[in-house]
């Protein structure tokens, strides 16, 4: 505990956050999506050996390396035969729609227990590391083949090391809050206890996991430690979705809290002080629950520090005003597929001054909704 306490106090001491008031402003209903009625693709997602299934989005924050700084890298969760969990390449995409493949990883060549399915779980750091999760499968995407790990890659794609233990258990989603030359990351957790062998029963193990990284100048980060900020989250595998349970993260450095998307009950959990506690808040309390959200999966914060989720069940991107908790606005921006519209194919999004970027699995591509 005094351990947690002194890196915490550390990473506060370095200015990492800085934390404000909620103003009267933010606490107004006014929406940020409620003027966008444009949905544009921006790109393919699919590299050239047809990975499919894009899951994580990150936008770059700097140039280094092959990384351009403004562009946005996606993860693939599926290979080219469409099978869960198998996917290993990330790809990078500009603004303007320009492609590239930023990394495809060899599972042979990879310390990961139970082998490369990259996930949601995707964050790309202002000292030009990406760390990506992998949440690995066999048998066509139907047998889980171990707790998987997160993956550092340097700024041309290579893999720098990988974490695993350390509470990472199916890392399903991640944010980080980033100060350069050290960085806190906080990743969802979806195969705690005996979900895997509970034959689709709902297990309320799942986690959050904040860990803390040292990264020296023109070296790899060094983990400092690891905690469990909140469990208790229900989860269970699904035939179609592979395995349901707490998915998109994002930190409010307004506020301090941690929201989550705590897909199986349908609502948005806050997590207070998540930076600096070391006990689990559990579950955390409810921002909003039921209304408009649809089994939320990814999460985002948007400029004016409203919440955006995208739906698995159905094509709509929620938005909420975590300051009173009231949804302000819903827009559908896929309905296609089905029954209902758009059900399957939202997953990671990602909020910018000029609107929202979301990657849409039915059709494998990254969009823009203004």
């Amino acid at each position: 505990m005094q351990q947690n306490s002194l890196l915490c106090l550390r990473i506060g001491a370095l200015g990492l956050l800085t934390l404000t008031t909620a103003t009267t402003a933010r606490a107004a209903d006014k929406s940020f999506i409620g003027n966008f009625n444009t949905v544009d693709t921006v790109s393919t997602t699919m590299p050239a050996d047809n990975d499919v299934n894009p899951y994580g989005v990150t936008r770059v924050p700097r140039t280094t390396g092959s990384l351009v700084a403004g562009n946005f890298l996606i993860s693939n969760f599926n290979d080219s035969d469409n099978f869960q969990g198998t996917g290993t390449t990330v790809v990078q995409i500009a603004p303007n729609g320009g492609f590239s493949l930023f990394a495809q990883i060899d599972p042979t060549k990879v310390s990961c227990p139970g082998g490369i399915g990259l996930t949601t779980a995707l964050v790309a750091l202002r000292s030009g590391f990406v760390i990506v999760g992998s949440l690995p499968t066999s048998n066509q995407g139907t047998n889980f083949t171990g707790p998987g790990c997160l993956i550092v890659l340097d700024s041309n794609g290579n893999v720098a090391e990988t974490f695993s233990g350390h509470n990472l258990n199916g890392p399903w989603d991640m944010t980080a809050v980033d100060g350069g030359f050290i960085a806190a990351l906080f990743v969802t957790n979806v195969l705690n206890g005996n979900v895997t062998s509970a034959g689709g029963a709902v297990v309320n193990k799942g986690t959050v996991a904040r860990l803390l990284l040292f990264i020296p100048e023109g070296r790899a980060p060094i983990l400092l430690d690891s905690s469990v900020v909140a469990s208790g989250f229900p989860e269970r595998t699904d035939p179609a979705a592979l395995i349901i349970g707490p998915t998109g993260v994002a930190f409010d450095d307004e506020t301090g809290n941690l929201y989550v998307a705590d897909s199986l009950d349908n609502r948005i959990a806050a997590i207070p002080d998540a930076l600096f506690r070391w006990h689990s808040a559990g579950t955390g309390h409810t921002v909003t629950q039921g209304g408009a959200l649809n089994d939320p999966l990814g999460l985002a914060l948007a400029p004016d520090h409203h919440i955006l989720t995208a739906n698995g069940d159905d094509g709509n991107i929620v938005e909420t005003n975590p300051f009173t908790g009231k949804q302000v606005a819903v827009k559908l921006v896929d309905n296609t597929g089905g029954p209902p519209p758009g059900s399957g194919a939202l997953f990671g999004l990602i909020a910018a001054s000029s609107g929202v970027y979301f990657v849409d699995d039915a059709s494998n591509t990254f969009n823009l909704l203004h």
